[in-house]
């Protein structure tokens, strides 16, 4: 996981580089007091050789060693920082930009607050990584290094008894990241569930007010709070025995050298000085140790976040550009479903063997009861999904060996659950296309039925809207959501049940705005309301995910099956009576 991490933090080695050479320089100096110390101890036990200058030569030495290592103390953690966070926001980047290539089917089974909780949380853990423990890591090897060097200098014998407590600590540490590490993960993907939760009830909160579910859904919160409390309080009980069992072992290895110093003492064998800075070197040799126990924690918790998140970035998109996929042009909006089979899981199939055409300038309307596949007709179109067998495409051109976004800028789409941003009014219909002239959008807007409407709003186009369009009623976000398609000037058009939401006298004045439309553009219609698919070329009848009846409005009506059912006439020779 770190080499993965320092890969994508390439761009800011340099940063990291300055990091570790100030940390080399900064460790270093941490040696030069306690050699300083103990040869001024050496000096006192001799009077007659210290002198005022060398004393003053002395204090100068520390005062600078000191200065300079706060000079590269400030250095590295200035640029560890400044790689840290470029990365931590390089990285959220990437995230984005994979779950916007990602298909519709990987959204199928993930909470809003989960794919959140990977995107910001995780990657935020990880500048604890890039600017702390990785330096800190790198600084406390070198000062231990350093130490070992300088302690076997003074005396070899008490130097390998320092190290007696250093194998131990390493078999503790082991078996801490063998026992942490699966619990610092599970606490990540608690907290994701929490975070989704949260994200749930506040989309849902005016549901919850009116039903009255405050009081369940506040249990509910507390159970996944008790729960995100447990396992925190698991993993840091291993922690809680962990640290106290390094600075136990680390504390056994000053008395041993305490011990084994005095005897030496006592014999002759070590002089006050050495003592004195060998207690000195002694404290920055385990202090590094009881320090990298620390940072064996933050490393498993930034463990855990980064496997989160680089599988993420290695989640594979189930729609993908072909190879050789080419930019398909702004055509004449003609449209093939050729032997089209679809399910969204292995065994039930949406979709089997449907085929039709739609040509350039028609409109064709999609019918039918709820999950027959209307929807799932447009989501092949626009390849949020690709079929499972059998061929669609666009004046001749395979969607499938189109790019992407060449082929969504044939279509522009109205969907039933209609989204709007925290925005404008203006802003959301513009979304669609860069730059485009006030004139078309308001252009846009007439079409839509939506410019009265807006004209009379306190701001009128640059009235804020709220998130999701929170300020507007069913009907003003559709016509917004029309708007916003018409102004793309597509050849293919899609309406999703758009006039569902509008009352009778606003969905006359968008049907004639359709009508004004056919011929420009190619329209495809999913409704329930028939009033708004009557003046169709073809309607197409779905059941069971086949196609079971198409044909005009009156051609439908005359055949007195499914269609005609729907629009409440079971007598096909009573229809005829009346029309004669």
């Amino acid at each position: 996981m770190i080499k993965r991490m320092l890969q994508i933090a390439r761009p800011w080695w340099g940063s990291l580089g300055i990091t570790v050479l100030a940390l080399i320089a900064s460790s270093l100096l941490n040696l030069v007091t306690p050699e300083a110390v103990r040869r001024l101890t050496a000096l006192l036990g001799a009077p007659e050789n210290l002198t005022t200058g060398i004393l003053a030569g002395y204090v100068g030495i520390m005062i600078g060693a000191y200065l300079l290592r706060a000079v590269f103390r400030f250095l590295a953690m200035w640029q560890s920082h400044v790689a840290a966070w470029n990365f931590v926001g390089h990285l959220t980047s990437l995230c984005y930009d994979k779950l916007q290539s990602l298909s519709m089917r990987y959204y199928s089974d993930k909470q809003t607050g989960e794919i959140m909780s990977r995107m910001i949380n995780d990657t935020r853990q990880l500048e604890v990584l890039i600017a702390h423990s990785l330096p800190d890591m790198a600084m406390n090897v070198i000062i231990i290094l350093g130490v070992a060097v300088m302690i076997f200098t003074i005396n070899p014998a008490l130097a390998a008894f320092t190290l007696l407590p250093v194998p131990f600590i390493v078999i503790l540490s082991r078996i801490f990241i063998t026992r942490v590490a699966p619990l610092f993960k599970i606490n990540q993907e608690v907290l994701a569930g929490l975070n989704a939760r949260t994200q749930d009830n506040l989309s849902g909160m005016k549901e919850i007010q009116a039903f009255g579910k405050e009081g369940a859904e506040s249990l509910s919160m507390k159970e996944y709070c008790k729960k995100y409390i447990y396992v925190n309080v698991r993993a840091n009980y291993y922690n809680a025995m962990y640290h106290p069992s390094v600075e136990f072992m680390t504390s056994i290895g000053t008395v041993i050298v305490m011990g084994v110093g005095g005897v030496l003492a006592m014999k002759g064998s070590m002089s006050t000085a050495d003592i004195v800075g060998f207690f000195m070197y002694l404290s920055l040799f385990y202090s590094p140790l009881s320090a990298l126990a620390r940072l064996a924690e933050d490393i498993q918790v930034a463990g855990a976040c980064g496997n989160r998140v680089i599988e993420l970035l290695d989640t594979e998109s189930e729609i993908r550009e072909a190879e050789d996929a080419v930019a398909m042009p702004k055509g004449e909006g003609g449209i093939a479903f050729e032997n089209v089979t679809f399910g969204y899981g292995a065994e039930i199939k949406v979709l089997d063997n449907i085929s039709f055409r739609a040509e350039p300038g028609k409109m064709i309307a999609l019918v039918g009861a709820t999950g027959v596949g209307k929807t799932t007709i447009v989501s092949l179109l626009e390849r949020f999904y690709d079929p499972q067998a059998g061929k669609i495409t666009i004046d001749g051109f395979d969607t499938r060996k189109a790019t992407l976004k060449s082929l969504r800028d044939n279509i522009s789409i109205v969907l039933q659950d209609v989204f709007l941003f925290n925005g404008t009014v203006y802003d959301n219909i513009a979304y669609g296309i860069d730059n485009p002239s006030e004139e078309a959008v308001y252009e846009a807007a007439r079409i839509a039925c939506a410019d009265a409407f807006i004209r009379a709003m306190p701001q009128g186009y640059q009235t804020m809207i709220g998130e999701r369009g929170v300020r507007l009623s069913g009907g003003q976000k559709q016509r917004l959501a029309i708007a916003r398609a018409v102004l793309r000037e597509t050849p293919i058009l899609v309406l999703d049940e758009a006039t569902s939401a509008v009352d009778n006298e606003t969905e006359a004045q968008i049907q004639k705005a359709i009508e004004n439309l056919t011929g420009r553009h190619t329209l495809i219609a999913i409704a329930h309301r028939l009033s708004t698919v009557r003046k169709a070329d073809n309607i197409i009848v779905l059941k069971d995910g086949r196609i079971a009846e198409q044909g005009t409005h009156e051609e439908l009506l005359r055949l007195g099956g499914i269609y005609a059912g729907m629009c409440g006439i079971h007598d096909t020779d009573a229809l005829i009576r009346t029309e004669e």
